[in-house]
Formats: C-alpha cells, sequence, structure tokens
C-alpha cells in the first residue's frame, strides 16, 4: 500500500448530485419535439429534457445553498435518459447543449468556485457505440471483433426473444462489456479519463467499477487523471467494503452506501418502509438504536486512513435508490436529523438535487423526476417546495462551511443511548459537539468529555443562545429537542 493522499479541496466541498434529463431546461436549447412533460412520473425511456444550459441558469440556486462540488450523472452522448448507454465518449450529448453548453457549464461553475465531477462508464458501452455498431454492420469481418466478448453469430441485439450472444451488463443486451483486457480498450479509456481533466473538469465518478475486475487498469487509469491534474478526484461506486480499491494508487474515494443504510436505519427506525427498501442496493435496513448506530458509524470511519475517510463521498440517496423522503414516509425530521449528521461527520457531504426540497420517489425510474422550478425561484412560495427544509439544509451547509472542524477534525462517539448519539469532533484550536436525538423526548445533555475538555470549558450552541459547560469531566447545561440535533463549538 502506498500513502493515501487526497484532494485537499474535497474534504470540506458541499456536493449536490444532478441527473441532467431531470434538473432543469432552458428554453435556449433546441430539442426534439417527442419530450415527456415536465410534471409528469417519469418513464423508463422518456426523455423530459433537461439540459447542460438549465444548471448554468440555476447555478446561483446552487450557489445560494452552500453547494461547492457538483456530480453529474453521464452527460456523454447516448440514447437512453440516463445516459449509462454511452455512444460516444468525447461528445456531450446535443440534447443536453453539447459540447459548448458543456464548455459554459465548466466556466461559469469554476467562476463560482464550483467544482465539476464527471461519472464515468467505462466497463461497457452502448450498441450505437462506433465500434460496437463496427461489429453489428461487420460481423466477424469487423476490425473491432476482440473489442467485446462475442459468442456467437449472429449477433442476438435487437432480439428480445433471445439473449445476447455477448458479454453484457446484466445480460441487457443495449449494454456490450468492453474488453478491458484489449490493450487498444484500456487506452482508448485512459484517454477519455485523461482527455476530459484536461478540458478542466475536476474529478470521476466511475459506474461499477468493481466489474472491471483488474488493478492495473485503475492504477494506470490513476497516473493519467492525476498526471493532468493531481488535484483531480477519483470516487467510485462501490456498495460495500473497498479495501481493495482504496490503496492509495486506485480511488481516492468511494460513494459511502453504508452511512447511507445506518441513518436511515436509525433516524428512521420508527417510520421506515421496509418494503419499498427490498429489490434495491439497500436490501434489509437493520433497525438501530443509538449505541448501534454509533458503533456502526465509528467502524465506517475507521476502516480507512483518516486521509481517506475525510474524501469519502456520503449521501442519503442517488439516482439508484429511493429517496430518503419516501423510505421514511415523510418524515421530515428523519431526514433533517440525517443532513446535519452527513455535514457534521468525515467525508464530503452530497445532496441528491431535490432533496432539500423534499422530493419523493420510489425506485429507478421514480426516483429521478423533474425538479419542480417555480417561474423566479429566487422569491415567493411554491406548492411542490418544503420550504422550512429549504431553509434549514441551507443552515446545516453553512455550519459546516462556516466551522472547519467539520471538515478536518477527528471523530469520536462521547455518548449513546437508545435515542441519543453525541460526538466530538477535534481540529486545532476548535472542538465541536454535536447531540441527535432521535427519540420524543427532551434529552438534557450529561456527557462525559474528559479526554476532549477540562474543567470550565464553555460551549455556545450555533443554532441557539444556551451555553454548555464542563464541570467534574462532564458538559451539561443544554437539552436536545425530540427529534432533533444541536451543535455546539467551543475553544481548547
Amino acid at each position: 500500500m502506498v500513502e493515501a493522499r487526497t484532494p485537499d479541496w474535497v474534504k470540506s466541498a458541499i456536493f449536490y448530485q444532478i441527473f441532467p434529463d431531470r434538473f432543469a431546461r432552458s428554453r435556449s436549447v433546441a430539442k426534439p419535439t417527442n419530450l415527456e412533460r415536465w410534471d409528469y412520473p417519469p418513464t423508463l425511456h422518456g426523455f423530459k429534457g433537461g439540459d447542460l444550459i438549465g444548471v448554468v441558469e440555476h447555478l446561483d440556486y446552487l450557489q445560494s445553498l452552500g453547494v461547492t462540488a457538483l456530480y453529474f450523472c453521464p452527460i456523454f452522448q447516448s440514447t437512453a435518459n440516463h445516459r449509462y448507454h454511452t455512444h460516444d465518449f468525447y461528445k456531450i450529448d446535443p440534447i443536453l447543449g453539447g459540447n459548448a453548453a458543456f464548455k459554459r457549464l465548466l466556466e461559469e461553475a469554476h467562476r463560482r468556485g464550483i467544482r465539476v465531477v464527471l461519472d464515468g462508464v467505462f466497463n461497457h458501452a452502448s450498441r450505437g457505440f462506433y465500434q460496437f455498431n463496427h461489429l453489428l454492420e461487420n460481423g466477424q469481418a469487423s476490425p473491432y471483433l476482440d473489442w467485446f466478448y462475442v459468442n456467437g453469430w449472429p449477433l442476438h441485439a435487437y432480439e428480445g426473444h433471445k439473449p445476447p450472444n455477448y458479454a453484457a451488463w446484466w445480460n441487457i443486451p443495449a449494454l456490450p462489456k468492453l474488453n478491458t483486457r484489449n490493450p487498444a480498450v484500456r487506452d482508448f479509456l485512459w484517454g477519455v479519463g485523461q482527455y476530459w481533466v484536461e478540458q478542466g473538469i475536476d474529478g470521476w465518478r466511475l459506474d461499477v467499477p468493481n466489474e472491471i475486475d483488474d488493478d492495473e487498469f485503475w492504477r494506470e487509469f490513476r497516473r493519467r487523471v492525476k498526471g493532468v491534474n493531481p488535484e483531480a478526484y477519483i470516487v467510485g461506486e462501490i456498495w460495500g467494503d473497498a479495501h481493495r480499491w482504496l490503496q492509495g494508487d486506485q480511488f481516492d474515494a468511494v460513494m459511502n452506501y453504508p452511512i447511507t443504510r445506518a441513518c436511515l436505519g436509525f433516524f428512521a427506525r420508527e417510520t421506515l418502509d421496509h418494503n419499498a427498501a427490498l429489490g434495491t442496493g439497500y436490501g434489509h435496513i437493520e433497525r438501530l438504536d443509538g449505541a448501534g448506530f454509533a458503533a456502526t458509524i465509528t467502524n465506517v470511519l475507521s476502516r480507512y486512513p483518516a486521509e481517506i475517510a475525510h474524501a469519502q463521498l456520503n449521501l442519503l440517496g442517488s439516482h439508484d435508490t429511493p429517496r430518503f423522503a419516501t423510505l421514511a414516509r415523510r418524515d421530515g425530521r428523519a431526514y433533517r436529523l440525517a443532513l446535519l449528521f452527513l455535514m457534521t461527520i468525515p467525508g464530503a457531504p452530497c445532496i441528491y438535487y431535490g432533496d432539500e426540497i423534499g422530493m419523493e420517489g420510489g425506485r429507478d425510474p421514480d426516483c429521478r423526476r423533474g425538479f419542480p422550478w417555480k417561474d423566479d425561484y429566487h422569491t415567493g412560495p411554491h406548492a411542490a417546495w418544503d420550504e422550512d427544509l429549504l431553509d434549514y439544509t441551507r443552515r446545516a451547509t453553512a455550519l459546516r462551511s462556516t466551522y472547519p472542524v467539520f471538515s478536518h477534525g477527528g471523530f469520536a462517539v462521547l455518548q449513546t443511548s437508545t435515542d441519543l448519539v453525541v460526538y466530538a469532533r477535534h481540529w486545532e484550536n476548535q472542538i465541536a459537539v454535536v447531540a441527535l436525538n432521535a427519540g420524543k423526548d427532551f434529552v438534557r445533555l450529561e456527557t462525559p468529555a474528559s479526554g476532549f475538555a477540562a474543567d470550565g470549558a464553555t460551549f455556545q450552541t450555533v443554532w441557539g443562545t444556551e451555553n454548555a459547560r464542563v464541570d467534574n469531566g462532564i458538559l451539561h447545561g443544554v437539552a436536545v429537542p425530540p427529534r432533533s440535533g444541536i451543535a455546539l463549538i467551543g475553544a481548547v
């Protein structure tokens, strides 16, 4: 294992994940006519026509939310609304506005200090991918025969009653698997990774990277990307243990789904819709008390070196999962608790588009609804928006941005009970204490403080006027309301 070195900017970043077809649509981008209505339930194959200029037009909103980095689901040319069926790795989809729109997005985002991370789908392509289309047209005579894993002829690419006779992701004919043992394929994909970093992107989120079962492939990918920009972020979609890829020579981090599951199991334990979680990547979600939650989180945060733990992408949901609001049966307090937790632990928090206004959605494709923009999102109420939740989200992101201890500090659990978890963060001369009460009653803090604060130390609540004090090794003086959380800041 080499010494891990992750991008410094990630540790204090606040990410926002965008599903491009559903986030925002600009009148300035020409569109095909056969589009789904924006406010109708999404379908597997329908397009709503979101585009990148629409994102540009809402960067002020994102900035007001405290967002400092954007993670985009795929944006390359494709015939799928999710664009995981890549046609051309070097062209931005024309429905999104093409390469010119992406260039403008990069410029405008960077001008605001907002980073941009793209989704890299390198395990498979599509039937429209030039090399596979060449194979369809020319059969065994195609010079690109060895770019794929072909098991028979003629290819069963469009015959629904026959399984594909070539390797395909989840045996889906539209997603032929690339032969990454082929030197030409490897060099092609490494070139894609390098090219877009040269164009100015700030990193890659890697789709199903475990299915390219080849550590040297990812080592070289890292060398190519970091050779252009040592501060480029490489984060993999790994749902479980990721030690293999987090040795300092492949990925910087992974999507931290174990954190997501623990948040659902503790904060939403009374309202969780277990059936909605089944059949998704979550599977069965265990109901947790405070001690179980704290033990799970401590384990997850200590699995990897601190340099990696502080770069993990922590999330409460994504395009691959039912939305938190739906899983928690619209338990807004559960989401608020989880969000406060996410903003105050090591790792980069990521908000899935629309969660900040209470958007709902079941499993794919329902979790990919159109964002319900109002005509002027700067002023006035909107029936589809939870304005109180939006305000809370802004306060939570401001908390993380204002106090560096939440981005850089160590993590230690101080106290747990059935309903309560209290933990401390410590960095340089700043100490923070966060108390999360998932129960139905007020809890007055009587928290052991030895080892992190001396007698006489005082702490101020961030969103209130109460003070807490350490006496005889016990932090006391404040109460945590039911189904709520507080953060306190003190100094060494």
